[in-house]
């Protein structure tokens, strides 16, 4: 398994990310609150980690919904996944949704997200006046069937 050193500054009383698993490829990160927050049926709230991170530079780390809130509650991470690039330093907070039936309280130390460390590829954009043709070719969303 590949391994990236990430430095980790935390606020007082945040949750060091962790994996709770040998083969977990997410590591749970928890919210950081000074009071419990409601999401609202349909609505979203940023919420706190107070983590900060020093990612080495060719790496990312992407936040990722966690199964069980989805599958149970209907919470999800809005942008996912959403992307901390290498010179971020400020605190990683998380765009949570809820898309569930019921409010959704988030309270202090809950586990509301995973964090994925993935190496990044810089791709070189080239103009080019056109494309080699292929199968698909412009067929867009839902193109290749049902």
């Amino acid at each position: 398994m590949n391994k990236a050193s990430i430095k980790v500054v935390a606020s007082k009383g945040a949750v060091i990310p962790q994996y709770k698993t040998g083969g977990a490829a997410g590591a749970d990160i928890c919210a950081l609150l000074s009071e419990p927050l409601l999401i609202k049926k349909g609505g979203r709230a940023i919420v706190p980690t107070g983590l900060f991170f020093e990612i080495p530079q060719g790496y990312e780390v992407q936040v990722r919904p966690r199964s069980g809130l989805a599958a149970k509650n209907g919470i999800t991470v809005l942008n996912t996944p959403g992307t901390i690039d290498s010179d971020y330093r400020g605190e990683i907070k998380v765009i949570l949704a809820n898309f569930g039936d019921e409010d959704f309280v988030v309270n202090n130390g809950d586990r509301i997200a995973q964090i994925v460390v993935a190496p990044v590829t810089i791709g070189i954009f080239e103009l080019a006046d056109s494309l080699n043709e292929t199968e698909r070719g412009s067929g867009g969303f839902g193109s290749t069937g049902k």
